[in-house]
Formats: structure tokens, sequence, C-alpha cells
């Protein structure tokens, strides 16, 4: 653990859509069956063919840690303590493919070695895609984690289950308490809602100062001196850099509810940062692994181009120390660097989309990019001491 003056701190690595369903699941060395029901494409191997129309030839099968590609040296360069991520897939060879939706998520089981690759600790399942193969597909997924050593947050056998945080423990008396939700408004299915006896995923009623409350409540039971608490919040639109005045009431709510950090995630491209109350709120992670390489369609926001989080959290109060971002890109259905004019293209867009919420981003030596001292500070009076 990294230790500080101040008491100790810890360092979160946060990404956003981890999507290895599909595509990529056609390129590691156990595919599903490749059929798809969307509306264009019926065959999971026609997502490889475009990746090799924008890139070159994609080789399968692959090892399991290649779709990180240089994701893995950025990891092992941060040293995170805990890595969480948004698994956007259900990892499952048999169930239905639900009705009514256009698209279709899966991984086969054989295939969670890619997760232990990045040496994820958490995956939160509070998404539009885990229940695409319906309640055996769900049931499979969460085996299928916690087979891989990888805790599932958000989704459950019942809504006591979904609800239940997972826990990342980091020494006697230091844990990090991850909880996952979801909103309708990233395009969850009502009916995915888990219930006293039914599968699904933790569903929020609605994004009210009451729902915030409802949270922050639920970590205050489970709570010790010195725990970190996450919530994962799968909201919001695809695309698109405005951030609705609901959202970001809410995600303040959290924050004067005890929530230290919220990782939002849903659109395909990094949305604004906000350091509020000292506490870090990424209102959207962007998209990190996906098979999306190829399709056209909103060029302009450039979702090939992601980002992998590394917030420092003081351990005394839950407070934002520290935040690098480092840029990647999906090429050749793997991570890499971006070029020099990628990243700076990046980074500008994050200046100008989080330079409102007070959050000031400079360029570092190696091309990560870091939050300005006075955006750590953030807004309003600090959290008290736990």
């Amino acid at each position: 653990m990294k230790t500080s003056e101040s008491g100790g701190d810890v360092t979160i690595f946060l990404g956003g859509d981890v999507m290895t369903g599909r595509g990529l699941d056609q390129i590691l060395s156990r595919p599903v069956e490749p059929e798809l029901r969307e509306p264009a494409v019926r065959d999971a191997r026609d997502y490889v063919k475009l990746a090799e129309a924008a890139s070159g030839p994609v080789p399968a099968p692959v090892p399991d840690r290649d779709v990180w590609g240089e994701g893995l040296d950025i990891l092992e360069a941060h040293a995170p303590d805990a890595r969480i991520v948004n698994l956007e897939t259900s990892i499952t060879g048999r169930g239905t493919f639900w009705p009514g939706k256009a698209v279709h998520y899966r991984m086969h089981p054989a295939n969670t070695g890619c997760l232990r690759a990045a040496q994820i600790d958490v995956c939160s399942l509070a998404n539009n895609h885990v229940l695409d193969f319906g309640a055996e597909g769900l049931v499979d997924t969460l085996a299928a984690l916690r087979e891989a050593g990888i805790e599932p947050a958000g989704a459950g056998r019942d809504i006591g289950e979904a609800r239940r945080a997972a826990e990342i423990i980091l020494g006697a008396k230091t844990r990090i308490l991850v909880a996952a939700m979801g909103s309708t408004t990233s395009g969850i299915p009502p009916s995915w809602r888990a219930g006293s006896s039914s599968p699904g995923v933790d569903l929020l009623p609605d994004l009210s100062e009451a729902s915030a409350r409802a949270v922050g409540e639920r970590f205050a039971r489970r709570r010790q001196p010195g725990d970190i608490a996450v919530l994962s919040l799968h909201w919001g639109s695809n695309w698109g850099y405005d951030v609705p005045e609901e959202m970001k009431r809410f995600a303040r709510a959290l924050v004067d509810a005890g929530v230290d950090v919220v990782h939002g995630h849903s659109s395909h491209h990094p949305r604004a940062i906000e350091v509020y109350r000292r506490k870090l709120i990424l209102y959207g992670a962007g998209d990190l692994i996906t098979d999306y390489e190829g399709i056209s369609g909103y060029e302009e926001f450039r979702g090939d181009l992601g980002a992998m989080y590394f917030p420092t959290i003081s351990l005394c109060d839950g407070s934002l120390r520290r935040l690098r971002i480092v840029p990647v890109q999906m090429r050749g259905m793997r991570l890499r660097a971006p070029s020099r004019r990628d990243g700076a293209w990046l980074l500008d867009t994050l200046r100008r989309i989080s330079a409102p919420l007070g959050s000031h981003f400079s360029a570092d030596s190696d091309g990560a990019f870091v939050l300005d001292e006075g955006g750590a500070r953030g807004a309003g009076p600090p959290a008290r001491e736990r």
C-alpha cells in the first residue's frame, strides 16, 4: 500500500466500458457461436473484418492479455492498489437472446483470462448488456467472475446480492467498498431490475436527492474507519458532451451522502470531470476496450480514443489527492498509445468540457493528463476526517 504523511493514500485504476464480447470474443482462444441478431450484422466475426479493414490483419486466436496491449504496461507503471472496470458483456455460452434488443454481447467463460490478465478486482455489472442472454447468462457471468477471482457488483440472483458492495481489502484497516448501480437513461430495460427473488441489476428508481441519500445510507451500514466508498454508475446517453443538470445534482448529492468516488460510465467517449468537496466525479469514463473499430458514425467524438484513470485517494477523508489520466486508443483490436496529435486532441477536449466545472488539466512529460492542483482541492469545504 502506498503511504503519505497524511496517514496513507491509495491509487485506484478506473476503467470505462470493457466490452470483451462479440468481435473480441471471436479472436480469443475459445469463442462462443458467432451468431448475432442485429439489424445489419448476423455474424460476430464481421466486427473483426471491420477492424481489419481499418487497421490491417488481426491475428486469431490471440493470448488473453493481447486485447489490453500497451494498457498492461500502463497498469504496471502506475501499480494501482485496486482495479475497477465496467464489464459490459455477459459471460456465457448458453441462454437465449433477450427479445427486443438490437445488440447482444457475450464472451465464452473460458476467455475470462483476458480480465485476469489485467488483474481486475471488481467488475461493475449494472449495465445494459449483462442480461443480454437472460437470467442463465447472468448466473453464468457471476460464476465465471468469481471463479476468476474477480468480484462482481451491481447485479445478482436477487436484489440483495445485486446491492451488496464488493470489497477490495488492502490491509488490516483499509478497504475499498464498490457498489454499482444503473439508470434507465443508459438504456437498461426497466424489466432488468432485480427483485426480492428474481435476478437482475440494481436499478436506480430516479436521480433524486432521496435516492442519493439511500445510497449513502447503504454505504454507511457497511463502512468502517478508513474505508473508501466507490459508486460505479452506468448512466446517461452514449454520445455528447453535455451533462444534464439532473446528473450533476445527483452526483453532488452522492458525495454529500458519503460517496468518495463517483465512477460514471455509458458514454462512448470521455465526458467532463468534476471535483466536488474534494471528491472525484467522472461523469463518463468512456469506452476502454471495444470491437467498434471501423464502424462509421459519430466520428466527431473520436470514440476510438479512450482513457485509463488513476486517482489517488486519501485514507483520512476519501478526498482526491492526485489524478492522472493516460490516453489510449483501440487499434487492431488492442490498446495502444495514441499519436501525439490524437493525445493532444483528447486533452484539449477534456480541458474544454471540464473547465466549466472547475477542473483544469495539464500534459505531463510522459503524455499523461494531470489534474491541476487547484482542481484536486475542489469546490466547497473539505469532507470531515473519518
